[in-house]
């Protein structure tokens, strides 16, 4: 089995619709794919419409969590979409999304880059909009040559010039959210340190004795040094080690299926579940 547990929709940042990511993922190989896109689930209802026959999802969302200043994100998976906690929480935080855009705007203007609303409203789309919005449309002044050079500390990364905060959820809450609403909870690209600062070993280990489940190991973002280390952590504190592509479409340079989580892991992390079920696709349109 290939399983890739981290995909992006038009749904928030990625550039294929919901349905176009399904029939990709098929394309690719794939038997077991998970729509996460940021804070919302928006994009289920297409994807099961469109799954092809002997692909599965795993319905789910990327989380936008902070700790001790850290930002830091959290792969939910199979949980109940409509439990009235969790869903109050993605709807803060989505609600935050759009006065960010329009100040991180402000500042790059400040700064002179002749970026406008209109058009990262328009590279948006249907899509929650966000930072990765924010940074097409450097990518297109040609103010950077890519999106993760945008994602530095010279632009929109923690401590840029034209960095802007938003609602995070304390990954703790995070943890206790997903859990009553029956998800799974792992810790996305741990040791991206190209992104920013990264969560210490400690909290992860605080994280650990509070329920996540797991971490995700097998990531671009991700040196062959940084896998290790990671694998260590996790073995030592019990938890599930995930692979995933952490697809965007055209955004990012990353392919469906470019990291797997093990059949194994997959198993146990839908047995754990109990708010939503792996939907089995039965040749959608």
């Amino acid at each position: 089995m290939r399983i890739d547990l981290h995909c992006h929709s038009t749904a928030s940042d990625g550039t294929d619709t919901p349905a176009e990511l399904v029939r990709g993922a098929a394309a690719a190989g794939l038997d077991v794919v998970a729509l996460t896109d940021h804070d919302t689930t928006r994009g289920h209802a297409e994807a099961v419409a469109a799954l092809p026959e002997g692909l599965t999802l795993v319905t789910g969302a990327e989380l936008s969590c902070r700790v001790d200043g850290i930002s830091m994100h959290m792969l939910a998976y199979l949980f109940d979409p409509e439990e009235p906690a969790l869903l109050a929480e993605r709807e803060l935080v989505r609600d935050d999304r759009v006065p960010r855009a329009r100040a991180m705007i402000a500042r790059l203007n400040g700064l002179g880059v002749p970026v406008t609303w209109e058009q990262v409203a328009r590279i948006a789309g249907e899509g929650s909009v966000g930072r990765p919005h924010v940074a097409t449309a450097l990518v297109e002044l040609g103010v950077v040559p890519t999106v993760n050079d945008a994602f530095t500390g010279d632009w929109l990364g923690d401590g840029g010039p034209a960095h802007v905060g938003k609602h995070e959820t304390d990954p703790f809450e995070a943890i206790r959210l997903v859990k009553g609403a029956g998800g799974v909870t792992v810790f996305a690209h741990p040791g991206a340190s190209k992104r920013g600062r990264t969560v210490p070993e400690a909290v992860i280990a605080e994280l650990a004795a509070a329920g996540l489940d797991g971490v995700e190991v097998d990531h671009m973002d991700h040196d062959a040094q940084t896998r290790a280390r990671l694998r260590g952590l996790a073995g030592d504190l019990g938890l599930l080690v995930t692979g995933s592509s952490d697809y965007h479409g055209s955004r990012k340079t990353c392919v469906l299926g470019e990291y797997t989580t093990d059949p194994e892991v997959y198993g146990e992390i839908t047995r754990r579940a109990t708010g939503a079920f792996p939907v089995p696709g039965a040749g959608g349109a």
